[in-house]
């Protein structure tokens, strides 16, 4: 399936959320429901996927990702007032050192949903 497909159908999952739920809930709660929705739709995702993070080759430890979808998009969630570029930058940082083709961020804790689309520009094909 096409990125730009996945991202879409991703995104339409979190309007879902987030139109049932509003804001105000702690990620946990949106995630467990993006997950349901995720599955309606069809996408192959794992949650909470440990990631080896490298630093010159080494494995110097592990972080969560939220989700990873169709194998190919990492998703970060937050459930905060506001989008801060220090978010922003922490998932830039993720989609390169797990080194994914495309990351999305999304704020279910805002009145609106905020999500920002992630490009990898270092990303090597596995």
């Amino acid at each position: 399936m096409e990125l730009d497909n996945i991202t879409y159908q991703i995104n339409g999952c979190a309007m879902k959320v987030h139109r049932t739920l509003g804001n105000g809930f702690q990620e946990l709660i949106y995630q467990r429901c993006l997950a349901i929705e995720l599955e309606k739709a069809g996408l192959g995702f794992e949650r909470e996927k440990d990631q080896e993070i490298y630093y010159n080759g080494e494995v110097v430890g592990t972080r969560r990702t939220d989700f990873v979808v169709e194998g190919e998009i990492i998703v970060e969630l937050k459930a905060c007032i506001n989008l801060e570029n220090v978010h922003l930058a922490q998932a830039k940082n993720y989609v390169v050192v797990y080194n994914f083709p495309i990351g999305l961020l999304i704020n279910f804790g805002a009145g609106s949903l905020q999500f920002k689309k992630i490009y990898n520009r270092k990303y090597q094909k596995k």
